[in-house]
């Protein structure tokens, strides 16, 4: 294992804080695969999974294992991780700007393409790796201001090149469930099957640049400008994987997650096989639980006033178009009111919050119908 530190420039006079990314194999075939660990750095579930794979991944490094190069962060944000108000951590906005760790990647697709007009040809091999150079020069030349900008750069950087990166994160109170581009369901599928997930939520553009969508994006977005005669492949598949919820904290399942992802590197060609390999016989599970539904078709439930929030229902039930979810309760007024889904689906995620103000998305629930447009995720 190779161990780079990041050193990030100074958010002021006598401080500097540092990345950590740890690397497994080599680079040299080319193979690589991306995974990074609590971007929002108040969900603290990713981390304990980013130790298990540390474990694993260094075992089978040793033991021959690694094909090309597996990059681990263990912590992908210290600046976040260092956030905190009066004893409440603050890890998933940047307190400077207020703009979320998750968002405001570099999209890259509309620089790419005057560059990329005249290198690509008939060879789809070719192609991507003519792809890869340039959207790693086109990173290279960026000139972060701030502290925070050059995290998201070196985040960037590490996995534009992965044919697989895996963003870890937790949600406040849910089940398994994940996110990914509509091109790529099927590859995420088997994913979401190992992992037991409830939910895979899927979209060609979800809005305000995520971490995962600025690396993936970009190869539909070009194979649909540079059509067949200059094909593009899907040569990263990327997904963010929420770990349930923010307090999931598990030793048990920590090591059960790390296992589904190591199963899921393995069906991806990034771990070998050999009579040193410790993992148990790969077994896809029953794929009935991960159907894909559209981001388009998840409604979030708005409390309509302010009051105490009482939950009906939990993460994994499925609700019926008109049942009620929870209720309001004004302590001032007494007024009661039920929150209703509008549509049906699976409830997959709620707040930890049992007071609400008015205008609060309180919980998600995923249908498989497409309603809503714009932007599609949360805050």
């Amino acid at each position: 294992m190779r161990t780079v530190l990041h050193a990030l420039q100074p958010a002021s006079a006598g401080t500097q804080r540092q990345l950590r990314s740890l690397h497994f194999g080599s680079a040299q075939n080319g193979r690589k695969a991306y995974i990074q660990a609590s971007l929002h750095a108040d969900e603290v579930p990713p981390m304990l999974v980013a130790q298990h794979l540390r474990l694993a991944l260094t075992e089978m490094e040793q033991a021959g294992l690694i094909e090309g190069e597996i990059v681990l962060v263990p912590m992908a944000n210290p600046i976040g991780l260092s956030q905190e108000l009066q004893g409440a951590p603050c890890g998933r906005f940047d307190l400077r700007t207020g703009i979320n760790f998750n968002r405001n990647y570099q999209h890259l697709t509309a620089a790419l393409i005057p560059l990329l007009e005249p290198l690509l040809g008939p060879d789809a091999v070719q192609n991507t790796a003519h792809i890869r150079r340039t959207a790693l020069a086109l990173l290279a030349s960026q000139r972060p201001l701030t502290e925070t900008e050059q995290l998201k750069l070196h985040l960037q950087t590490m996995a534009m090149d992965a044919d697989l990166v895996l963003d870890l994160h937790c949600d406040t109170q849910a089940v398994m469930h994940l996110y990914t581009g509509t091109p790529l369901s099927d590859a995420v599928r088997p994913l979401a099957a190992l992992l037991e997930a409830q939910a895979l939520l899927v979209s060609k553009e979800s809005g305000d640049d995520p971490f995962d969508e600025t690396v993936s994006r970009i190869w539909w977005e070009l194979a649909a400008h540079f059509g067949p005669d200059r094909p593009v492949p899907l040569a990263c598949v990327a997904a963010t994987v929420e770990l349930r919820g923010e307090l999931d904290v598990d030793d048990g399942l920590a090591k059960q997650d790390a296992l589904a992802v190591l199963q899921f590197l393995r069906m991806r060609g990034h771990i070998g096989e050999g009579p040193a390999l410790k993992l148990p016989a790969l077994s896809l599970p029953a794929l009935g639980l991960c159907e894909a539904s559209p981001l388009e078709g998840v409604e979030p439930i708005v409390a309509p006033h302010n009051g105490v929030l009482i939950f009906l229902k939990s993460p994994g039930d499925v609700v019926a178009a008109g049942e009620a979810v929870a209720e309001v309760l004004d302590p001032l007024s007494d007024q009661r009111s039920a929150l209703r889904a509008s549509h049906g689906g699976r409830l997959f995620a709620r707040v930890s919050r049992r007071y609400a103000t008015a205008g609060m998305r309180v919980c998600k629930v995923a249908g498989a119908q497409a309603f809503r447009s714009g932007k599609l995720l949360s805050l």
